[in-house]
């Protein structure tokens, strides 16, 4: 079954995590100095929030899958919308490894569509073992074009 994906990028992670704790009436499944997620079954969704990103807001949305099937499905609709698609593959980010690609809307939310394989100590990819965090959005891919280039290209070709 798949779940929907968002993540916000917070100003305050402790008031943050209190505010959607209490919201949800759920503790964070997992949680990091500058991060946490909820992995909730009512209503059924993936919900992040983090430090990382430039500006406090929505980062992106995304569709997680549970099984390689779903993943080759929702990759097909990916191709269908006509719009420049980056396949990231195999990737590590948000403390965890994952299968992934991006496409931005006309509109340039992004969106990923991804498979979770297990857990990581690192957040990702912008940060080395013993080394600060590095303020980047989250799960930005660090190769091949850009998918928020998309935004720019009035027809995302």
């Amino acid at each position: 079954m798949k779940r929907l994906h968002v993540h916000v990028t917070v100003e305050n992670i402790t008031a943050s995590v209190r505010f959607y704790s209490a919201l949800f009436a759920a503790e964070p499944t997992v949680l990091k100095p500058d991060y946490a997620k909820w992995m909730l079954a009512d209503p059924r969704v993936n919900f992040a929030i983090s430090q990382r990103g430039a500006t406090p807001g929505i980062e992106h949305l995304g569709i997680q899958v549970e099984n390689h099937s779903e993943l080759e499905e929702v990759y097909a609709r990916l191709k269908r919308a006509e719009r420049p698609v980056l396949e990231e593959g195999n990737t590590t980010c948000c403390y965890a490894q994952s299968d992934k690609s991006w496409i931005a809307d006309p509109q340039g939310v992004l969106w990923e569509t991804f498979l979770t394989s297990g857990e990581s100590t690192m957040y990702g990819h912008d940060v080395s073992r013993g080394a600060s965090p590095v303020k980047s959005t989250c799960c930005a891919p660090v190769t091949g074009p850009s998918v928020a280039d998309a935004r720019l290209d009035e027809d995302g070709r």
